[in-house]
Parts: C-alpha cells; structure tokens; sequence
C-alpha cells in the first residue's frame, strides 16, 4: 500500500522539479495530487513520462487523507497552509523559508542531519533549508566529522532560477536585448540591477548589520543543521546563469588537515561527488551541474593564511538538490523510518 501524496506549488520551478524527481526515484505514491494558487486551477503538469495531472486550488483543498505534503507555494502562503495540511494528518515538507528557524520545525539535509527528522512529530512539519545552505553542509559534514570546523567564509555564485522563473526570463531577455541595443533597463523588473553580462552582491532584503538575508540564512541554518558553534560569514552573489550555484568555501579547522585527507574524506561522503584535477577542465562548473542530484566539489587547497585552513569550489543544481531534491529525499526517509505502512 502506498502514500497519498500532494504537491503544493506544482507550477512553479521547483514544484515541477519535485514531481519529477518523486517519479524519477519511484516514491511509493499510490496517488499524486498538484496543488497551486486559484489562477493555476485546471492546468496540466506532467507527473513522469505518461502522467498528467491537473492541478487543483491550495487554498480550498481538503488535505484528510493526505500522507505527505511537499511544499514550495511562497513563504506566505505556506504559512496559512502547511499548518492546516498538518492539522489534517498530513507530514508537511516545506521548502519555504518560513518554518526554517522554529525551533521546534526540525531543518534537515538528510545527509547530513537525518535523525532530526524525528522531531515533525511535534508540529507536523519539517523545514527545507535554503538552497546554498544545502549544498554547502553537504560538502561541509565529512570534513566536520574529521577535523571539527570553527569557521566558514563563504562566497556564493547563485543561478537566476532560485529567484524563480520570471528572473530567468528577465536573464534571457535582458540578454537578448543587448544584442539588438535595447537598454537592459527596458527588461528589469525583478532585479535591482542589471544582471545581463553583470553580478549582482545582493539577494533578499538588507538586514541591520548590512547583511542580506540570503547571507543570514546562511549563517543560522548551517548552524542549526551541523553545529551552533561554526561561525560563518557569506557574501550572496547573483550571477547571470540559469541554473547550478557556486560556492567559494574557505574553511578554518580545530586540528591539522590535509587537502588529500579532505579529498579522501568527501569522496567517501554521501551525496558528494569530487572532481579535483589541476588542470584544464579539472572541476564542475554550474553548467555541468545542472540535471543532477550530486553535490560537486573540486579545487581543494591549503589555506595558508590560516593555521589549519582549507579552501574549495562547491556547486550543485539549485532546483534539484537545492531544493526538489532535498526534500523528496526526506520524504523517503521518513515513510522508511516513521510512516511504514
């Protein structure tokens, strides 16, 4: 007997990304259901190769019976329905940022952190984290196992997508434009800037401190996840790619490492897949991510200006394994571990 489960937000990028990946791996669903705002009522999405499913309204449908929710709709909205898909006895996996920091919502990278998954059972739902945190502790987790990290300096290279799909648009059209001499002002809704041909060092709103709070996000959620006592300081950079973020991950450890032990350790790690040659094509780059499920990890180095420092290039597709990915996997870890029927 299988799952009955929903998919809220099933237009949207990662929305789509999900459905496709829960075919893609076999989830045991006997049902499958596409939930969206009222304006996407009736629209078709594909649910693997020979499925389609209709999509019908989040805000008036009746989540009894419903096993598992996976979530993306919009920070807002899943605030009003992630609590009443909970409140029917569905397990929510909200990809959101609105849940990430209760303290009592469990925030989970199955490799990583899996046993935190235990603690839905007090509200009924568990947070994904934000997509550069992701890959970030998945590459960070062996290294943490193997000489305890104290700090983290982080610069990410992120993808137009994980602002969504009308920021890959405005990429496109801002590019095509300037081929034809359009200014690129004439195409920018979504950005404060330029991001044709540009880089952009702001993502989500300005905090007090001067961060901004995809840098804040940063910060508290690889605490919550690996260890309150890492520091961590990141500058979020928009690139003008479409999808796969980079991350320049400079790390300072308690005790001595070497760049073979690092290497060795995250080879063997879950989830991580290290491509480290010095030379010519010697590392992943976002393009090459793009599609797949692991997190790639090249260029990894000594840190001279530190005493036990590492530094290394860290990329994965921000759709799937930042987002999709990750939460399709702790739905398989919570009907193999807590839902068995």
């Amino acid at each position: 007997m299988g799952y009955k489960v929903a998919v809220s937000g099933a237009t949207g990028n990662v929305g789509r990304e999900m459905l496709s990946i829960l075919a893609e791996r076999n989830f045991p669903a006997d049902e499958v259901v596409a939930l969206a705002s009222s304006r996407s009522v009736g629209k078709e999405v594909s649910f693997g190769e020979d499925k389609i499913l209709k999509v019908q309204d989040l805000a008036t449908y009746d989540f009894k019976g419903v096993d598992i929710v996976v979530s993306s709709p919009g920070a807002s909205v899943s605030a009003i329905h992630s609590p009443r898909a909970a409140a029917a006895g569905a397990v929510v996996i909200d990809n959101t940022s609105h849940f990430r920091m209760e303290p009592d919502v469990p925030l989970v990278v199955p490799e990583v952190n899996p046993q935190a998954i235990a603690g839905y059972r007090k509200r009924g739902i568990i947070a994904n984290p934000n997509c550069s945190t992701i890959q970030m502790v998945v590459a960070l987790k062996p290294l943490h196992e193997l000489a305890r990290i104290k700090r983290v300096v982080v610069a990410s290279y992120q993808s137009t997508s994980g602002a969504g799909k009308d920021a890959m648009d405005e990429l496109f059209n801002q590019t095509r434009g300037i081929y034809q001499n359009e200014p690129a002002v004439q195409h920018q809704k979504k950005f404060t800037k330029q991001i044709a041909f540009n880089c952009i060092p702001h993502i989500d709103k300005f905090m007090d401190d001067g961060a901004t709070k995809e840098e804040w996000k940063m910060v508290v959620e690889t605490k919550k996840i690996l260890d309150p006592d890492i520091e961590v300081i990141a500058t979020c950079v928009r690139v003008p790619t479409f999808i796969g973020h980079g991350e320049a991950v400079h790390i300072e450890f308690e005790k001595p490492i070497s760049d073979d032990q690092a290497r060795e350790a995250l080879r063997e790690a879950p989830g991580v897949s290290v491509v480290d040659y010095r030379a010519n094509e010697g590392y992943v780059t976002p393009v090459e991510a793009a599609g797949e499920d692991a997190t790639f990890v090249s260029r990894i180095r000594k840190d001279p200006t530190v005493k036990h420092g590492l530094a290394m290039w860290v990329v994965a597709d921000n759709l799937r394994k930042g987002a999709a990915l990750n939460a399709v996997q702790i739905a398989e870890v919570l009907v193999r571990d807590f839902l068995r029927k």
